[in-house]
C-alpha cells in the first residue's frame, strides 16, 4: 500500500497521544468495493502529502499502525476528521454523490449544475405506476409515485454513470440508470410505503439506509443486482406513542446510524461496519442511546401526537430535531458512544414541525413550524423561527407568522433552502418567500400552487423548485432579493410534486404523485 493512498489528518496530532486518538478516526475500508460498487476511482480521492508528511508517515505514523493492523494491499486507511462546522452548504462523505436528504447533515447542500437553460423531459420510469394500497391509523388509501420528502440519491462512477436510488409508495426501493432510465439493480420490496428520502453510505460502503411504513427501518446491501437485508428495526418492538413509520432521513457521522421515529423516539445506532475477509460488506448494529423526544408535560399541552417526521441536523457535535408536538430539542452528541448525550437546547414552540431543521454557519436554527393546533404559543411565535441554541434563557431571535388565508391549516412542511444571507421556502397555502437571515424580513415572495411541500433546492446561483401543479420551476439568484423565474416545466401529466428534486449535474430527477419517476435535463 504506498503512501498516496492516506489522507493527512489537518490537525496537529502529538506522537504521545496519537494512537489512542488515531484509532477512533480510521476506517478500514475496500478498495476494489469502492471501485467496483460505488464505482470510484480511489486516486480520484485522496490527497497527495507532502514529501516531509511522507516521511512523518512512513517513520511514526506506519510503526503504531503496525502494532494494531495487519493491512491488505487492497485496502485504504482514512481519516473522516472532525465534523460538522465546515460542512454548511458542502458535500459529505467521500462518495461522489448526493447521499442524504439535502446532502449534508446540516442540510445545506443540494448538489452540482448546470441547470438546463431549456428544460426537456428525458425519461419517465417505470412503464407502470408505482402504487399501492396503505393503512395508516385505520385509514386505507391508494398511495403512487413519490411524496414527502422523498428525495432521491445519486451517484457517479469513475466513467461518468449515474446510478438514481429511491423509495416509492408502491413499497419499493427502486435503482435506476441515470442517462437510460432503465433499472440498475432489482427493486428492494418492503411491505408498505416509503415516504422518507433514502440515504447512501456516504464513507463508501456498498450500503443503504431507510425507513418503509412496514415499521421497520433497514440497512440493504447494494453488492451485486440484487440488494441484501442486512439489519432491520422494528418500531413496534420499541414502544413509543402515535405511529410506527419512519419519514425521518437516517445520517451516519463516524460509525453511527442517527434516525427518529414516528413513535417520537430519537436513536443512536453503533454500525459496526466492515469489509470481511471474503470482501463482503458486515454490519452488527448496536443500540448506543436512545430517548423519548417527548415527555408528560408535554403530553397533556397536545396529546400523543409527538413523532418525529423531520429529518435531524448537526452542528458542532449537536444533534438538532423537532417533534409533531413542537418541542425542538438540541443534544450534545460528543460523548455518545458512551451512552451520554445530554440535552443542551429545549424549546417549544407550540405546533407540529415536520420540515427539517436548517443550520447556518454560526449555529443557527431555522425552524418551520405548521400550523395545526392554533394554540396561544404558536400565535405568539410564527411559523418560522431564528433560534439561537447557544442562548437557553432566550433564544428566539424572530420569527414570521404565515396566515392560513382560506384554508383550514397552514405554515410549513418543506425544508428551506439556505443561500448566502437568504432562505427560501415555500408554504402550505403557496406564497414562496425569500427571508433575510439576519432580522427576519421578508424581502420577496411570489405565489406558487397550493399544498407546497416540496424543499428548494439552489445549485450555482439558481434555484428549483417542485410545486403541486406539477411545474419545476427555475429562479435566477443573480440578485438573491430578487429571485427571477426564468422557466417552468410541466412534469409528467402535471401531478403534485412532493418530493424534493435531487440535481447531479444539471440532471434534475424527481418523482411524481402521478405514479412515476422523471429526468429532466437540457434540450438538444
Amino acid at each position: 500500500m504506498t503512501h498516496r493512498y492516506i489522507i493527512w489528518s489537518v490537525f496537529a496530532i502529538s506522537i504521545g497521544i496519537f494512537s489512542s486518538f488515531w484509532l477512533t478516526k480510521i476506517t478500514i475500508i475496500s478498495a476494489s468495493y469502492i471501485k467496483d460498487i460505488i464505482h470510484h476511482n480511489p486516486t480520484e480521492h485522496f490527497i497527495e502529502p507532502t514529501e516531509e508528511q511522507e516521511e512523518i508517515i512512513a517513520e511514526e505514523i506506519f510503526p503504531l499502525m503496525e502494532n494494531q493492523f495487519k493491512l491488505g494491499e487492497d485496502k485504504i486507511v482514512k481519516d473522516f476528521g472532525n465534523i460538522l462546522i465546515d460542512k454548511i452548504s458542502n458535500p459529505w462523505g467521500i462518495v461522489n454523490g448526493l447521499t442524504m436528504f439535502r446532502g449534508n447533515p446540516s442540510r445545506t447542500w443540494y448538489g452540482t449544475g448546470n441547470i438546463p437553460n431549456i428544460p426537456e423531459t428525458k425519461w419517465k420510469y417505470p412503464n407502470e405506476k408505482m402504487c399501492s394500497a396503505s393503512t395508516s391509523l385505520g385509514k386505507t388509501s391508494i398511495w403512487c409515485g413519490t411524496g414527502w420528502t422523498g428525495q432521491p440519491v445519486v451517484s457517479e462512477t469513475e466513467n461518468g454513470e449515474v446510478e438514481v436510488i429511491f423509495g416509492a409508495y408502491d413499497g419499493k426501493v427502486h435503482f435506476v440508470n441515470g442517462k437510460s432510465g432503465s433499472p440498475t439493480r432489482n427493486p428492494f420490496v418492503t411491505n408498505d410505503i416509503i415516504k422518507g428520502s433514502v440515504t447512501l453510505d456516504p464513507d463508501g460502503y456498498p450500503l443503504l439506509y431507510f425507513g418503509s411504513r412496514d415499521n421497520k427501518l433497514r440497512i440493504i446491501s447494494l453488492e451485486g443486482t440484487t440488494p441484501k437485508e442486512l439489519w432491520a428495526l422494528d418500531a413496534d418492538d420499541l414502544g413509543g406513542v402515535w405511529n410506527n413509520d419512519w419519514d425521518s432521513n437516517p445520517v451516519i457521522i463516524d460509525d453511527i446510524l442517527y434516525e427518529g421515529g414516528e413513535n417520537g423516539w430519537f436513536y443512536a445506532i453503533k454500525l459496526n461496519r466492515k469489509i470481511n475477509e471474503y470482501n463482503n460488506v458486515e454490519v452488527d448494529p448496536v443500540m448506543i442511546f436512545s430517548m423519548p423526544s417527548y415527555n408528560k408535560e408535554l403530553i397533556d399541552i397536545v396529546g400523543r401526537n409527538v413523532s418525529i417526521e423531520n429529518s435531524l441536523s448537526f452542528f458542532d457535535n449537536r444533534v438538532y430535531f423537532a417533534n409533531s408536538g413542537g418541542r425542538v430539542l438540541g443534544l450534545d452528541i460528543s460523548n455518545i458512544e458512551n451512552g451520554v448525550a445530554p440535552i443542551v437546547f429545549d424549546y417549544w414552540v407550540g405546533d407540529d414541525v415536520d420540515s427539517t431543521i436548517v443550520i447556518d454557519n454560526k449555529g443557527m436554527l431555522y425552524v418551520s413550524v405548521e400550523q395545526e393546533r392554533f394554540n396561544t404559543r404558536s400565535d405568539e411565535l410564527g411559523q418560522f423561527l431564528k433560534l439561537n441554541p447557544y442562548k437557553n434563557d432566550n433564544p428566539y431571535v424572530w420569527g414570521i407568522k404565515i396566515p392560513i388565508d382560506n384554508f383550514t391549516v397552514g405554515g410549513i412542511w418543506a425544508t428551506p433552502a439556505l443561500y448566502k444571507d437568504y432562505l427560501y421556502v415555500p408554504t402550505h397555502t403557496g406564497k414562496f418567500l425569500g427571508i433575510n437571515k439576519e432580522n427576519g424580513d421578508i424581502v420577496w415572495e411570489e405565489k406558487v400552487s397550493p399544498h407546497s411541500w416540496s424543499s428548494p433546492v439552489i445549485v450555482d446561483d439558481n434555484m428549483i423548485i417542485g410545486t403541486c401543479d406539477g411545474y419545476l420551476k427555475k429562479y435566477s439568484l443573480d440578485n438573491p432579493e430578487q429571485p427571477v423565474l426564468e422557466w417552468s416545466h410541466l412534469v409528467g401529466n402535471g401531478s403534485c410534486i412532493e418530493s424534493t428534486p435531487a440535481i447531479w449535474n444539471g440532471q434534475m430527477f424527481v418523482g411524481s404523485r402521478d405514479g412515476y419517476f422523471y429526468k429532466i435535463d437540457e434540450k438538444y
